[in-house]
């Protein structure tokens, strides 16, 4: 009988003693865990946000029709798409637009393009040229914005606009989009090509047909 109250009362501090041990380990275990997802996190928090675009198209063709007609096509090398719905175009883009009968009415081009979503506005930059077939009038300059809802081209730039054989040059234009009807905010004068005896070749922008890819 003493042997048995002997072996319960060794009994009895083992477990009271493992009990007293394991609530520790378990405990540095959990805070283990805890201190290991809490730096997961902050990985992750750190990360970069991934801002660049969701697809990229190469050498893509872009139309718009009108009763089965095209009226639009814009072609470019490279066009990246973005989540939010924005656009860009790093190399640039040209765009030609048609009448009924097929023909181009007007030319539209830059180096670089941008069209924010939220503003519903395209940004084109460098070397950009829009020409009218209908009058042969030609804009230049380094940044135009085109508002394609209201069909207008506006800048705040450095603009020159040869028009048969005059050159028109000012500070900021505004536009409809076929470049027929156009106003330079702040006019800086006009001569004659004529007066430029180092002007380069006039440069012609070749139709395309509206059914050419």
């Amino acid at each position: 009988m003493k042997d048995v109250r002997q072996t319960d009362i060794i009994l009895n501090k083992t477990l009271n003693a493992t009990w007293k041990v394991l609530p520790g380990r378990f405990l540095v275990l959990g805070l283990w865990v805890v201190f290991l997802a809490c730096n997961q996190r902050k990985d992750l928090i750190d990360q970069p946000l991934y801002e660049g675009p969701l697809s990229s198209m190469d050498s893509a063709i872009t139309q718009m029709s009108d009763s089965g007609l095209v009226v639009m096509k814009l072609e470019t090398a490279l066009q990246n798409n973005f989540e939010n719905g924005d656009r860009e175009w790093p190399s640039g883009f040209r765009i030609h637009w048609y009448n009924k009968r097929g023909q181009v009415t007007s030319f539209f081009t830059a180096n670089y393009v941008y069209f924010t979503k939220a503003e519903n506005l395209y940004r084109a930059e460098g070397n950009v040229i829009v020409k009218s077939y209908a009058n042969q009038d030609e804009l230049n300059t380094e940044e135009l914005f085109w508002n394609q809802t209201e069909e207008k081209f506006f800048t705040d730039k450095f603009v020159t606009i040869k028009s048969d054989d005059e050159v028109h040059t000012g500070e900021g234009m505004q536009s409809n989009q076929d470049f027929t009807e156009y106003r330079i905010l702040k006019p800086n004068g006009t001569f004659t090509l004529e007066d430029d005896p180092a002007r380069p070749a006039q440069r012609d922008i070749p139709l395309r047909p509206a059914n050419q890819n």
